[in-house]
């Protein structure tokens, strides 16, 4: 479907949000939207499926739409679920505590439609609904994006003229600076985390603050957003994906969530019908892609429902915080954005050095390659080695995550170099050390002690060269492996000693030592392909040292 008109984009959300309506009146301020648990109590799951849809509606109803049955619902969810002496009651929260995550989606209502979230509430009700709020500022957030849910939420407390803590404020907008490495990049805090939560996060919620304030903060994350854009374009593809690395994907729309703050506060790094195309093709590829249950709820998962993929953090409720997407929604009907063209993306470099992103990205035939250095990365909430660990990311293939690490097949590594020690897979986990050109990358990384490699990547868009230089202390097996091809019974994959070939794309691998090979991985593992062959070198490393070279070979056939 072409998204152009207002009600198109209207028609979308509708549909995003069918099952919201009915687990409100059935939950209020609890709804529920399936069974599957995350690392955070129930109660907090129950607040995240009411919070969550509000990133969509709250633009909707600002903008002059949507009805009242469902501007009802909210208000009552929320006089519920911040009395104390109702059965509903959100509860008292502690440092760090997932219901600020959830908070910030409320204070975006208070912030743009207070005549809805806020004003019809008795003087009762809003004490309790400021109290519940206040616990943000007497427990500790997350040294990281988080400390932008106590901005959003002090910045909504004054804007309806309450009491608000202008040291938390003054103190979290300072730390911002201490994040920000320049060329519009920050880093998700002291772990130097670089993904899509800079887009979807700082940059977001900064531009939002920016639409109320205009003090040198507002400035500094206007003019930073500018900045950030002239890379961020870079991760979309023609057709409106958008690249697949980091954590959180099941976030899916969120990925577009950038363009729409920008236009929403009035920053315009690229022309009106430039970003106009940019939501409305990345839109269109969500919406055509399998990616809601038979009752019509929005799955955790990517391109299809994939529980296998997710976060700790993931709950049933947890992927409606995608709908920040809409926030250009608030726009006027008379808008000169509902008006434009959707304009094909701008004339983009074959290559692009991100520094502030640690990553090399080209593009080739409307698709996404990127080749990132890798974030060392402790976190603990999932697959991380997979998903940032790679040697290289694409919009075309996707990548995989383990299913389990005791046979090649099972750990499914497309785009690494894996070990087969005493009949483990290991995988790269630490980043030692890493230098990055327009020309490559040199990465010093080890998977497991007594294994040390030395990674010198050569990109020429999709295909590229791997030297390595392995230093172990005992002998093993290595597999060094090339991209996942889907290889459903539609997709018509043919598989050899290194090379897989379906209906799009042929993807070959050589090596001037070892044996080609490729095997099917586990099923679902893929983000973009329940099924899918992976091309891969074999190799016997000694004691010493080994030296390992391998070149990857894509041709798209159509």
């Amino acid at each position: 479907m072409e998204y152009l008109t207002k009600q198109d984009y209207i028609k979308a959300l509708d549909k995003i949000l069918m099952p919201v309506r009915d687990a409100l009146k059935k939950g209020v301020s609890v709804p529920s939207y399936g069974a599957t648990a995350a690392w955070y109590d129930d109660i907090s799951v129950g607040v995240e499926g009411f919070a969550r849809p509000l990133w969509g509606l709250v633009p909707l109803w600002y903008g002059g739409h949507g009805d009242d049955e469902m501007k009802e619902l909210y208000r009552k969810g929320i006089i519920a679920g911040t009395d104390p002496e109702s059965g509903m009651y959100w509860g008292e929260c502690g440092s760090c505590d997932q219901r600020y995550v959830e908070m910030a989606s409320m204070a975006y209502g208070m912030l743009f439609t207070p005549e809805i979230i806020w004003e019809p509430l008795s003087d009762k009700e809003k004490q309790n609904f400021r109290a519940w709020l206040w616990q943000i500022n007497t427990h500790d957030v997350c040294d990281s994006n988080w400390r932008f849910f106590r901005v959003l939420v002090n910045t909504a407390l004054k804007s309806v003229g309450e009491e608000y803590s202008a040291e938390k404020l003054n103190e979290d907008l300072s730390r911002f600076d201490d994040f920000y490495i320049g060329g519009g990049w920050y880093m998700d805090g002291p772990q130097h985390q670089k993904d899509y939560y800079i887009s979807m996060a700082f940059h977001f919620y900064g531009l939002i603050y920016a639409c109320f304030e205009d003090d040198l903060y507002a400035k500094k994350f206007r003019s930073r957003a500018e900045l950030f854009a002239q890379d961020f374009v870079h991760w979309f593809a023609d057709d409106g994906a958008a690249l697949p690395y980091g954590r959180s994907l099941t976030y899916r729309f969120a990925q577009g969530a950038f363009w729409s703050a920008c236009l929403l506060a009035g920053v315009k790094p690229f022309d009106t019908s430039v970003m106009k195309g940019i939501i409305s093709r990345h839109l269109d590829w969500w919406m055509s892609s399998p990616i809601f249950d038979n009752g019509g709820v929005l799955t955790i998962g990517y391109k299809y429902p994939n529980i296998r993929m997710a976060e700790h953090y993931n709950a049933p409720g947890s992927p409606y915080w995608g709908l920040k997407f809409f926030a250009f929604l608030a726009l006027a009907d008379d808008d000169e954005f509902w008006s434009a063209e959707a304009a094909p993306m701008p004339e983009l470099s074959d290559k692009r050095l991100m520094r502030g992103a640690d990553m090399l990205v080209c593009r080739e035939g409307g698709e996404v390659y990127a080749y990132p250095a890798g974030t060392h990365n402790s976190l603990g909430c999932g697959h991380i080695p997979e998903k940032y660990l790679k040697f290289v990311y694409s919009t075309a293939f996707g990548f995989n995550v383990c299913y389990d690490n005791l046979d090649i097949w099972t750990a499914s590594p497309d785009n690494m170099l894996v070990f087969n020690v005493g009949g483990n897979i290991c995988m790269r986990r630490d980043n030692h050390s890493f230098e990055l050109t327009e020309d490559g990358l040199v990465i010093n990384w080890s998977p497991m002690r007594g294994i040390r490699v030395r990674t010198e990547i050569i990109p020429y868009g999709a295909s590229h060269v791997r030297k390595h230089r392995i230093q172990s202390d005992f002998e093993c097996i290595a597999y060094d492996c090339a991209y996942a091809l889907a290889s459903g019974d539609k997709d018509n994959c043919r598989a050899g000693k290194g090379y897989a070939e379906n209906n799009d794309y042929r993807c070959e691998i050589t090596s001037n030592n070892g044996e080609g090979m490729s095997f099917s991985a586990a099923v679902n593992t893929n983000l973009l392909y329940p099924k899918t062959v992976i091309p891969a070198v074999k190799c016997r490393i000694n004691k010493g040292i080994t030296e390992l070279v391998t070149e990857i070979s894509v041709n798209k056939l159509r």
